[in-house]
């Protein structure tokens, strides 16, 4: 057994060949190749975007009935298709045109963001700096082909402006790059590292919210254009051209109505020209015969406040998903207002980009209340996810009634004994100096006391010396005066 793992992890290269280091450092990539990979980063959504615009254009204007179709027609109408794809406002005749379709937007963003991250891996990226000229060249790039695309468009029916045309194209393109790049570069991790936790938390707590609400808002308009498939049905008008571009209109505003949706299912709503939907109002009005709209309802409905379950749902989902992050609920509650300011925010540029001018008919304008939309989502999100996050979140346990008298006790006991220690420190310092003293006293009381003595002996001595004389005279006296009184008795 010994033998066979020897033999499998024996190493076959002569000596001298093995690898000093596992890491082994990328080829440094070469200036010539840098340029290619810029190059083809810049033009290759451009190409895409412009050529897939093209080759719709064609299809639908060559299935349409008494039609002529060419070829130099359909490139020279994909110009300002291209720029609706990039939502560029266009001006047709003199009115507007702001509501443009966001599925093209998303299709050429994705596109962009795959360009950009794909050109990053070639010249071996690896930090946030790597990834910025990938970034302006594509950004300027689309730019300047807008702007080219509205000089060419100047004395034509369709209007554009050209500063729009410059600044528009080249965000968005620089958005989805910067997208593309983010992850490959390290920037989330750079973020993390430098960002707070908690903020951290809401902020994918608030992506997750954003999500959910979209997919509440494709629910209900699945749900209401399956209800109304005969509407759905009458709307479509017979004939391959007829059809086909009503149904190519329709798919590119899909995302535009689950947006609508999207606000309607929170309550604000929506509005198209005079008709207004919203969940405790309703306004009538003329609808444009599209079959994407053909689920929006001709009255109110007194279930519709039901619906406002999914929001409160959506909520209560990013609650659970913060419960859970720390132990403190004030930390949990702060993560759930950055979660509901995030999705309040994507409200604002979702409905934004949902809605504008539609001529100057009666359809005009389309619009969503972003404003009120923000204010009441970030409700959604804040009430009921607050509610879950601090409830269903870890919270410290309480403490025991008796705990903070004894931890009074202890503290006390604490500072005595820190007195007597100090007291004790003291003394001990003090000591040696009182020691001293004593001997000092000792010293002075002997020698007081050997003078006290000497003094006191010659005092006694000299009571005594004068005392005696005194003793010898009363017995000298009393001898005599005991003779005197015997003698007369003797006489006698």
């Amino acid at each position: 057994m010994v033998r066979l793992m020897k033999l499998l992890t024996r190493d076959e290269r002569p000596p001298g060949e093995e690898p000093v280091s596992d890491l082994v450092p990328e080829p440094e990539v070469s200036r010539a190749k840098r340029v290619r990979v810029l190059l083809a980063a810049a033009c290759a959504p451009l190409l895409f975007s412009y050529a897939a615009v093209a080759i719709v254009l064609a299809a639908v204007a060559f299935a349409a009935d008494r039609s002529r179709f060419s070829t130099t027609g359909a490139l020279l109408a994909a110009g300002p298709g291209w720029l609706a794809s990039w939502q560029v406002e266009l001006g047709l005749g003199g009115h507007p045109l702001g509501v443009l379709p966001l599925l093209p937007t998303l299709g050429v963003a994705w596109f962009t963001a795959r360009t950009a991250a794909r050109a990053v891996r070639r010249i071996g990226g690896r930090t946030p700096s790597d990834a910025l000229p990938v970034v302006v060249v594509i950004a300027a790039a689309h730019a300047l082909f807008g702007v080219l695309i509205a000089l060419l468009a100047g004395g034509s029916p369709v209007q554009v402006n050209p500063l729009t045309a410059f600044c528009v194209p080249g965000l968005v393109a620089g958005l989805a790059a910067v997208a593309g790049t983010v992850k490959r570069c390290g920037l989330p991790a750079t973020l993390r590292n430098r960002f707070d936790p908690v903020a951290v938390h809401g902020l994918r707590a608030g992506a997750f919210g954003l999500a959910a609400m979209a997919a509440c808002g494709a629910a209900v308009f699945t749900a209401a254009t399956a209800v109304s498939w005969s509407t759905v049905d009458s709307l479509v008008e017979p004939g391959l051209g007829a059809s086909s571009g009503q149904f190519v209109l329709s798919v590119a505003y899909l995302p535009n109505a689950v947006i609508a949706a999207m606000s309607f299912t929170t309550g604000p709503g929506f509005s198209i020209g005079s008709l207004t939907v919203g969940m405790f109002g309703y306004q009538e009005g003329p609808l444009p015969g599209v079959p994407v709209l053909a689920g929006i309802p001709s009255h109110h409905a007194a279930w519709w406040p039901a619906l406002l379950v999914l929001p409160a749902l959506v909520g209560a989902l990013v609650g659970w998903k913060i419960r859970a992050i720390d132990e403190d609920p004030m930390l949990r509650m702060r993560a759930v207002a950055v979660a509901g300011a995030l999705v309040a925010f994507g409200c604002v540029v979702l409905g934004t980009l949902a809605g504008g001018r539609l001529g100057d008919g009666p359809f005009d304008p389309v619009s969503v209340p972003v404003g009120v939309a923000s204010v009441i989502v970030f409700c959604w999100i804040v009430i009921p996810g607050g509610f879950v996050a601090f409830f269903a979140g870890a919270h410290e346990p309480p403490e025991p009634p008796g705990e903070p008298a004894a931890f009074v006790e202890d503290a006390d006991a604490a500072v005595e004994t820190d007195e007597q220690a100090v007291e004790s420190e003291e003394d001990e310092a003090a000591k040696p100096d009182e020691d001293g003293d004593d001997e000092f006293e000792d010293e002075a009381e002997a020698e007081l006391a050997r003078e006290l003595g000497e003094d006191l002996d010659e005092t006694l001595a000299e009571i005594e010396a004068e005392a005696e004389p005194e003793q010898d005279i009363a017995v000298t006296e009393s001898t005599e005066g005991s003779g005197d009184e015997s003698a007369p008795g003797g006489d006698r």
